[in-house]
């Protein structure tokens, strides 16, 4: 019996493929039938090159010279050899180096035999139906490499057969006879890839030639089938899928989604028609629980197809144990191992599995059974009550049965238009599936991020736990054990962008949104408080302690509408985040490879290649060159057909092409292996192509040996040792209580009043306790449904005191973000004492009753002559701190349009809070008081808000929300929004786009200055310039020397221009009226590139004599051109017009140009210099005329300036009050004023932009790191 082998690909996705031999190997085995056993034998192997250009003879490696000693050589693990000359393909003049290619990695021929033959051989007296089933095989790596093996019956001749000319076969016996006998073989095709379904279809049509040959003709059939598959390339991830005739059938080889997405070639519906979904609930949870499983079947198909759709099922989660699905009988002793598994066995073996091993989930698929071996329970847990549920009602509305869709169609008379319709089917269900599971994953696993530190890697596992609904708790213990878990901690830590991630954005809920900007609410709010009642007669309580980083209020509601938002678009409430996401089947596409002609030579092999580039080349000049996506895979598909042509220079244009169509895809190994072969003249020639340069130079600077990131996950344990100053804040900040550095520094101040200055770990567990201890009562809180009436949706209870006597009844006393109001006692009631904003007065007093001095609390409001006494007693003085903070908080907001000043004074107030029941010693007010920063800020340093500052900003926002210290804005960029009907809504909202330090991108919905797209990295080097081009793309400038292009609407960044040899400073862009727009970058080094948009193709370039570039302007169809020492006016070709250079007096002092803007309307020019508190203004109509000089009073040094309609905003730094701001002169270009002085921020004005010259934003530098809008009048 034959067994063919072979890794699938010569031409793969993996970066690492062209290192690799391409392996594939395809053989046959045949049952020998001798005196006492029936063992199967391998006839013969064939692997790839199948001939080369030294040497032509066969691949075939008869079995009699396969000796033990050879078999074990097998195993043994192989250096990759380099890509190098004269070996490969056939036809090739380079290829990787065929030497000891005989057997794939982590295939055994000494184990492969039985796993064909798993039930064992048997002669059959009459012909058996075909059967095709499947392997997965694990190398002691973990790697797998994945089998399909097609077993079919031949006629056994009388006597003996010749196989190869050689006899094979032994006499029967004495007298026997071979007459009515049918011997079955097997051929068995491995792969690197799980291409099931493909591969099972092409070995249906070999079988439809081998059953009918001549035994001496097989040998050929085979060999010509594993020629076929050695010259497919395997296609990237993305929509494109590969077609090759096989004939009679059409074999559809497809693609992973994305490259992060495994390869999905199965059907997905497999178990939901085998078990119904408590049972798959159940399977599932035996897999997160790491449980030992084994599956049985009456069908060695389903154990491995079954088996690897739940592993779909998982997915971005993976098992990490053994794989084994199928066992054959001889191999039923793996099942002993103590670890964690998973296998599978025929369902013959039963009884016996179930008697002899102990602790085994027993799988049942033939009649959906789950059992446990020995009649023992094993711990399986039920998983979380609510996404259960939520799982069997998604899962009962798939449409099962491709049947009832056809029934109202005619029945197709084309065989492969009938495969194709069942394919789309197949596929569109896949994805719906592969949603629903995902769905599933994110309802289980969502809340784990909300206690995560991702600055110190530490999961706090205990507080996850107390979050948990009581009856889901055992479930959660269990799965955070294990192997699984923690790899998917590493990567929620590392903020891996998966499929987990994606769907968990996109299904969160509004208020989740908001939440999100701000890491995490503490309390539950009023609406989550109603909600909980309204479900509580159906659903377990859930007690909710959520203790992530800084207090963050949903303040934009407070606001009037018209200052919140540039533009609103009114929209309809979506559903809950429960609810099932319609996702569209994604569109696919199809690339049919080339036939392949025989006999095997080198020409052939050549002509073929040549078809291939060919028609990839036709397909490619077809797509539009929006088509990015599309037009990514054909490059890298044509590069590799190259790089097996030998035409590694060619390869290396389409892989560079990849960084303008689609960089995911882009195989870093491959091209850095093919640099390195390159030829001494070949080096040469690519050094002269500018495309190459860079990608050279690129490759051969990468680290040989890049350290390791750390990403090990810790536990959040309370400490054990004494803290000083920085390990109290690390400590702080892993507790995940806060992050900000600064109030943790006063919150180490407050707990070390009147001792030395460090902490010991007894003070932090009380003061951890006593936090956790408040934030669970606060949760436990439970409102009337007629005082929640007169709440707003979005309010929190954070503090409740006890019960009270008041001027008002006795109750207690309640605080939220916005107010202070009376829950009364007897009958549940509302009494509003007041909102923060309207204090006017805030004491403590004592009352005299009898003899009895009673700490009193007075608070007096701006609106209402009568005063509210509280007799707080003991609780009086904390009290009055508290109000005060909060009271305090609540001003700054006001003055400053910033609500960031409640949530900070909510932290403070909670923390005073902790303290007091730390310490519980009469200091304990006075160490609180520590932490009043802002009642000591106003009452200390009153500084109140200049009335035009005032009366100009309308909000703020804050990039930084949730990190341990601000970040700079570096830029910032406005782009309208679009009612596209192909976006979701609130896609089409207008954005805001702001860049911070490292390459970190953050976009803002500017409908709502809610967050949009949390933070993402273009590079990690800062970011200097955005702009908008074709509606659909934001272009950002690096200091790396790259433009990185974002998608609008899928919200990444898969492009990216590397043709600049500098950093980025400057983009403009000219918008076409019916031909694509031109965007113009410069650098540093003085070089203009033109870009075509939608191409991404450079259509001119020229270099700036003087150098130093540092902005670019687009007037009167001319460049403006900013180089410091001169302002360059140029042609679109790069021939300059027109230049002002500085004059002696800018030079005495050595300065330069920092900026410019032109007022076209005016026919003005306006510049700012470096170091200079003054802005210079020219004429257009003659540049040779001295400037009209505009000084700025109180300016220390100009950063930035922008045009707005008929004014100049000019961002600086200047003194107010005594102390140097970020300021804002707004200056009229007519009157050529100063039409407004703006105290903008505490630190410099770094950033301005325009927003419809309706509003302007501007970003402050990392002392503050906030973003300002201001009202453009």
């Amino acid at each position: 019996m034959l067994c063919g082998e072979g890794l699938f690909v010569p031409l793969a996705v993996d970066c690492d493929l062209f290192q690799e031999p391409f392996h594939r190997e395809v053989a046959q085995r045949k049952g020998v039938k001798g005196p006492s056993s029936l063992d199967p034998e391998v006839l013969s192997v064939f692997v790839p090159p199948f001939v080369t250009k030294e040497d032509s003879q066969p691949a075939a490696v008869n079995c009699m010279t396969l000796g033990k000693n050879r078999k074990r050589s097998f195993r043994k693990k192989r250096e990759r050899p380099r890509v190098e000359l004269g070996k490969g393909v056939p036809g090739g003049p380079r290829g990787p180096d065929p030497e000891d290619v005989s057997i794939p990695n982590g295939v055994d021929l000494l184990a492969l035999p039985q796993l064909c033959f798993p039930g064992g051989l048997c002669v059959a007296s009459e012909p058996r139906e075909d059967c095709v089933h499947f392997l997965v095989l694990t190398d002691v790596c973990g790697n797998r490499t994945y089998g399909v093996v097609a077993q079919y019956y031949r006629p056994l001749h009388d006597e003996y057969c010749f196989y190869n000319g050689k006899t094979h076969w032994e006499a029967l016996g004495p007298g026997g006879s071979a007459a009515g006998c049918f011997v079955p073989f097997a051929v068995c095709v491995v792969s690197r890839f799980p291409y099931y379904n493909a591969l099972k279809d092409c070995l249906s049509c070999l079988l439809t030639h081998l059953k009918f040959c001549k035994d001496f003709e097989v040998d050929n059939h085979i060999k010509d089938f594993a020629v076929k598959l050695s010259l497919i390339p395997s296609p990237p991830p993305g929509p494109l899928h590969l077609i090759f005739n096989m004939k009679p059938l059409q074999i559809v080889f497809p693609s992973r989604a994305d490259p992060e997405s495994p390869l999905i070639d199965l059907d997905l519906h497999l178990p939901l028609l085998c078990f119904r979904p408590e049972k798959v609930l159940q399977i599932l949870t035996c897999l997160l629980t790491e449980q030992r499983i084994v599956f049985f079947s009456s069908s060695w198909a389903l154990l491995t197809l079954v088996a690897e759709c739940f592993m779909a099922y998982l997915h971005p989660l993976q098992w990490q144990h053994t794989f084994v699905p199928i066992l054959s009988g001889q191999m039923l002793d793996f099942l002993m191992a103590p670890t964690s598994f998973l296998m599978g066995c025929h369902l013959d073996h039963f009884e016996e599995v179930s008697k002899e091993a102990d602790g085994l989930i027993l799988i049942n698929i033939d009649n959906g059974n789950i059992t446990y071996s020995n009649d023992e329970e094993v711990d399986v847990p039920d998983i979380p009550l609510l996404a259960a549920q939520t799982f069997i009602q998604r899962v009962q509305s798939l449409q099962l049965h491709h049947e009832l869709d056809l029934a109202h169609l005619c029945t197709s008379t084309d065989v492969n238009e009938g495969r194709a319709s069942r394919r789309a089917w197949q596929q569109q269900l896949n994805g719906q599936i592969q949603q629903l599971t995902l769905q599933l994953l994110v309802s289980i696993f969502r809340e784990v991020k909300n206690h995560l530190n991702y600055e110190h890697r530490v999961f706090n596992s205990e507080e996850f736990l107390k979050t948990r609904a009581l009856g889901d708790q055992q479930f959660y213990k269990q799965v955070l054990d294990t192997y699984m878990f923690h790899a998917f901690l590493k990567a929620r830590l590392s903020r891996r962008m998966d499929a987990f991630a994606q769907m968990d954005l996109h299904t969160q809920s509004e208020e989740d949104r908001i939440n999100g900007m701000l890491l995490s609410p503490r309390r539950p709010t009023i609406e989550k408080m109603a909600s909980r009642k309204s479900l509580a007669p159906h659903a377990a309580h859930r007690r909710m302690v959520v203790s992530m980083p800084n207090l963050h209020d949903i303040a934009v509601p407070e606001l009037p509408p018209r200052n919140s938002s540039l533009r609103k678009i009114q929209t309809t409430e979506c559903g809950s985040s429960r609810a099932v996401l319609d996702v569209p089947p994604k569109s696919t596409y199809t690339f049919k490879i080339p036939e392949i002609h025989f006999p095997l030579v080198a020409q052939c092999v050549q002509a073929f290649y040549a078809d291939c580039v060919a028609q990839l080349s036709k397909a490619m000049g077809s797509l539009a060159p929006e088509n990015s996506v599309l037009l990514a895979r054909y490059f890298y598909l044509r590069g590799l057909v190259q790089l097996m042509q030998g035409q590694l220079l060619g390869a290396l244009l389409d892989f560079q092409s990849l960084y303008k169509t689609d960089v995911r895809v882009f195989p870093a190994d491959l091209v850095q292996t093919t640099v390195e072969s390159l030829s001494t003249p070949e080096r040469t020639q690519a050094e002269c192509m500018p495309e190459l340069r860079r990608l050279i130079s690129e490759v051969m600077d990468r680290p040989v040996d890049a350290p390791k990131a750390d990403d090990r996950v810790k536990n959040f344990e309370l400490p054990r040792k004494h803290m000083q100053l920085d390990d109290f804040v690390k400590r702080v900040q892993e507790s995940g209580i806060v992050k900000d550095s600064g109030v943790i520094h006063r919150l180490f101040e407050a707990l070390t009043v009147g001792h030395q200055k460090q902490i010991d770990p007894e003070t932090f567990k009380d003061f951890y306790n006593c936090w956790k201890e408040a934030e669970a009562e606060a949760q436990e809180v439970s409102l009337p449904l007629s005082v929640m009436e007169q709440l707003d949706k979005n309010e929190c209870v954070y503090k409740l005191s006890r019960s009270v006597k008041t001027n008002h009844g006795v109750g207690k006393i309640a605080m939220t973000q916005k107010r202070l109001f009376l829950l009364t006692e007897g009958r549940p009631g509302y009494v509003e004492i007041s909102t923060f904003r309207n204090i006017e007065d805030v004491r403590s007093t004592m009352a005299t009753f009898l003899l009895l001095r009673i700490p009193m609390l007075k608070i007096k409001m701006a609106s209402k002559k009568e005063v509210f006494e509280a007799n707080l007693k003991t609780e009086c003085d904390l009290w009055h701190l508290m109000v005060k903070e909060m009271w305090a908080g609540r001003k700054l907001a006001d003055d400053h349009k910033d609500p960031q000043y409640v949530q900070q004074a909510l932290t403070h107030v909670l923390l005073m809070d902790a303290v007091v029941g730390t310490l519980q010693s009469p200091g304990a007010i006075y160490a609180a008081s520590k932490l009043s920063y802002f009642d000591r800020m106003k009452n200390e340093m009153p500084m109140a808000v200049p009335k035009t500052t005032s009366e100009t900003l309308k909000h703020k926002i804050n990039p930084s929300a949730g990190e341990t210290a601000p970040r700079a804005v570096d830029a910032l960029l406005y782009t309208p929004g679009h009612l596209d009907p192909a976006e979701k809504v609130e896609d089409a909202h207008p954005k805001l786009w702001c860049a911070l330090d490292e390459g970190k991108v953050i976009v803002f919905d500017a409908s709502s200055w809610t967050i949009h797209q949390h933070c993402f990295r273009v590079g990690t080097s800062r970011l200097n310039c955005m702009v908008m081009a074709e509606q659909s793309q934001v272009w950002v400038g690096s200091e790396d020397s790259v433009i990185y292009i974002i998608n609008v609407h899928s919200m990444s960044c898969n492009k990216q221009l590397t043709d600049h040899r500098s950093s980025i400073t400057g983009l403009a862009v000219q918008d076409g009226v019916q031909a694509p727009s031109t965007v113009y970058s410069c650098s540093a080094d003085g070089m203009v590139l033109a870009w075509n948009a939608s191409s991404l193709r450079v259509t001119s370039r020229f270099q700036v004599p003087s150098g130093g570039l540092l902005a670019i302007r687009l007037h009167d169809g001319r460049l403006w051109c900013c180089t410091g020492d001169s302002i360059l006016v140029v042609n679109m070709n790069g021939s300059p017009c027109q230049e002002l250079k500085i004059d002696g007096s800018f030079k005495e002092t050595g300065t330069s140009f920092l900026g410019f803007q032109l007022m076209p309307e005016q026919e003005q020019l306006w510049v700012a210099c470096a170091g200079y508190p003054d802005v210079y203004v020219w004429s257009l109509q003659d540049l040779a005329q001295p400037p009209q000089r505009i000084h700025l009073q109180d300016c220390s040094e100009i950063n930035c300036m922008i045009r707005v309609k008929k004014q100049i905003w000019v961002g600086a730094t200047g003194l107010s009050q005594g102390r140097l701001k970020g300021k804002i002169y707004v200056m009229d270009a007519e009157r050529r004023t100063v039409e407004k002085e703006l105290v903008a921020h505490a630190d410099t004005v770094k950033t301005l932009c325009s927003a419809e010259d309706r509003y302007v934003l501007s970003g402050a530098g990392r002392e503050e790191g906030k973003i300002a809008i201001w009202k453009v009048e």
